[in-house]
C-alpha cells in the first residue's frame, strides 16, 4: 500500500513513500536516519531496521503507526515540523539545515517533552525511538517534540541543538500552546547523553537560553557517566544483554544519583540488547508509560527529588 494510494503508510510502503509524501513536504529526509547518504527508495518499511545498525526490536507496525499520526495531524491542518534555527544561522552553518522539531500535540497548555533519539551521533533513529515515544506521550495528553539534531558532528553539536530547541520552545510557548512548567527531557543512547547533560548543567551551558532545568529526565541505554550536585528526577532503562551500554555502566551513575538524594527509578530488562525502543513484545513492553507516570509525579510534586 503506497502513501499516494491512501495517504497513510503501512509496513509494505517504501522509503520512497516517506520521501514523497505530501504531508512531509520540505522535511521528509529529516524523518529518516541518515543525513549523508542516498536511500534505496524501493526499500519496504518491513526492512527499515536495516537503516538503524545500533538498534534492535524495530517494529514496522510501530514505525508506521507513529508516522501515520504525523500524517493525520498534518492532514487536519496542524503544523508538525518547526525550524528552531534562523535562515541566517543555517546559511552560516549549513549542517544546521539538518535540524528541526517534530511536534505531536497533546492538550493545549499542557507540559511538553522533548525526545532526542539515538544513533551514536552518526544518525538519528527517530522512526524507532522518537516518533513512537511522542505518540505515546501525546496520547496521555502531553505535548511531545522529537528533535532532529545534527549527526556526524559529535555530541557537542548535537547537545547544542537540543539547547537551541529548548530555547525556541520556551520563547514560543504561547504560540505552540505548551506550558514551560514541568517539562521533561527524553533520550535514548546518544540522545540520552544529550538529555542528561542538559539535565545536569542546564541549556545555557550549551549555548541555549537561561531556562529552568527539566522536571524529569528519562534516559534509555547509555553509558553516560557525568552528573552534577543537583540532578532532576531520573528514570532509566537498559537491557541486561546490552553490549554497547552495559547495565553496570548505567548502574554506577544511578548509585551516584541516589547517594546525592535524587529520586531515581531504574529498570533492567531480561533478554534485551541495545536500542530496543518501545520494546513491544519484549520484557520492556510498557516502560514508556511507567516513565510518563514518573514524570507526572515530578510535575505534581516538584520538590520530590532534586
Amino acid at each position: 500500500m503506497s502513501a499516494s494510494a491512501s495517504g497513510r503508510l503501512g509496513p509494505r510502503s517504501t522509503v520512497g513513500d516517506i520521501l514523497r509524501h505530501p504531508a512531509f513536504t520540505g522535511f521528509s529526509r529529516l524523518i529518516l536516519p541518515w543525513d549523508d547518504r542516498a536511500y534505496d527508495e524501493s526499500l519496504p518499511l518491513t526492512g527499515i531496521g536495516s537503516l538503524l545498525p545500533y538498534h534492535t526490536c524495530v517494529d514496522p507496525d510501530v514505525v508506521t503507526g507513529a508516522l501515520n499520526r504525523l500524517i493525520d495531524d498534518a492532514s487536519s491542518g496542524s503544523t508538525v515540523f518547526y525550524r528552531f534555527y534562523s535562515d541566517a544561522e543555517m546559511e552560516r552553518r549549513p549542517a544546521k539545515k539538518h535540524t528541526g522539531l517534530f511536534f505531536l500535540r497533546g492538550r493545549r497548555g499542557a507540559p511538553f517533552a522533548v525526545i532526542a533519539p539515538g544513533g551514536g551521533f552518526a544518525y538519528a533513529g527517530s522512526v524507532h525511538e522518537g516518533f513512537p515515544y511522542a505518540e505515546a506521550i501525546s496520547g496521555k495528553g502531553y505535548n511531545a517534540f522529537v528533535l532532529k539534531y545534527r549527526t556526524g558532528h559529535g555530541g557537542s553539536a548535537a547537545t547544542e541543538d537540543l539547547a537551541a530547541a529548548l530555547s525556541y520552545i520556551s520563547s514560543n510557548a504561547a504560540a505552540l500552546g505548551v506550558s514551560t512548567k514541568g517539562y521533561s527531557l527524553w533520550g535514548s543512547s546518544a540522545g540520552a547523553r544529550m538529555a542528561a547533560s542538559i539535565g545536569s548543567h542546564g541549556a545555557a551551558r550549551y549555548g541555549g537560553g537561561v531556562i529552568p532545568k527539566p522536571a524529569a529526565v528519562v534516559m534509555a541505554y547509555t553509558a553516560h557517566a557525568d552528573y552534577s550536585a543537583t540532578e532532576p528526577p531520573t528514570f532509566a532503562v537498559v537491557g541486561e544483554q546490552d553490549g554497547i551500554a552495559p547495565p553496570a555502566s548505567m548502574e554506577r551513575r544511578i548509585r551516584a544519583l541516589r547517594e546525592s538524594g535524587t529520586r531515581v527509578e531504574y529498570r533492567k530488562y531480561a533478554n534485551l540488547g541495545h536500542g530496543f525502543g518501545l520494546g513491544e513484545g519484549t520484557s520492556a513492553a510498557g516502560w514508556v508509560f511507567e516513565a510518563i507516570g514518573f514524570w507526572e509525579v515530578a510535575i505534581e510534586h516538584p520538590g520530590a527529588g532534586k
